[in-house]
């Protein structure tokens, strides 16, 4: 027997879904600083994707401080029980319809191949992200005493880290639209994450102490 059960709450889906946002729109603003297309003006798009970086900021440390504060952050703990079976089953299985070889519940709403993923995503990714960003944002910035300096001697090492750190991603979530896509339907996942509700078996929730 099953049962719907709120799976995500309410902060958590509003921060996937902004961060996501956010994400997105400074990749569009950013690579168009890197002249790889026009649409805004580069100075405006200098302008919108510092803003945007401000609250990315903002919300990553918000971020932090939840999961800190309710526990989530377990939730991104690497594990590598099961972690072959569920790279077979999205590299096979899911074409030959096999059952998903991990269960999502209330303690447990990442797979083992998740966990690493987000796990290196937090933990090396965004930072990397963000303080090159912020590196770069101020290596020159004017003061009421005149132009102070990061005492860095090259800003290209830097750009190369930030551009890349941006690639990848944007490549995860690509991969990330694929990935929800291989739930129990094509929107199965999607609507999770949208109203917070995912149906569990009721014996699986016991077992957790739910």
């Amino acid at each position: 027997m099953s049962k719907y059960v709120l799976i995500y709450k309410g902060f958590e889906r509003f921060w996937h879904w902004m961060q996501a946002i956010l994400v997105l729109f400074l990749a569009f603003t950013g690579f168009e600083i890197h002249g790889t297309y026009s649409f805004l003006g580069f100075h405006e798009a200098v302008t919108y994707h510092n803003i945007a970086a401000y609250l990315f900021l903002g919300l990553t440390i918000f971020a932090i401080f939840w999961h800190l504060t309710t526990g989530e952050y377990k939730q991104y703990i690497p594990t590598f029980k099961n972690i072959k079976a569920q790279l077979d089953f999205y590299l096979f299985g899911i074409f030959r319809n096999a059952p998903h070889p991990t269960k999502k519940t209330l303690l447990s709403k990442l797979n083992p191949l998740q966990r690493l993923t987000y796990f290196g995503l937090k933990i090396v990714l965004i930072p990397a992200t963000i303080l090159t960003g912020i590196l770069y944002m101020f290596y020159r910035y004017p003061t009421r005493y005149g132009i102070e300096a990061i005492n860095i001697s090259s800003l290209k090492a830097i750009a190369i880290i930030h551009t890349a750190s941006a690639i990848m991603l944007v490549t995860f979530l690509i991969v990330h639209l694929y990935l929800i896509t291989t739930g129990t339907t094509i929107t199965s996942n999607l609507k999770e994450m949208l109203t917070g509700y995912e149906e569990i078996e009721e014996e699986e929730e016991n077992k957790n102490g739910e």
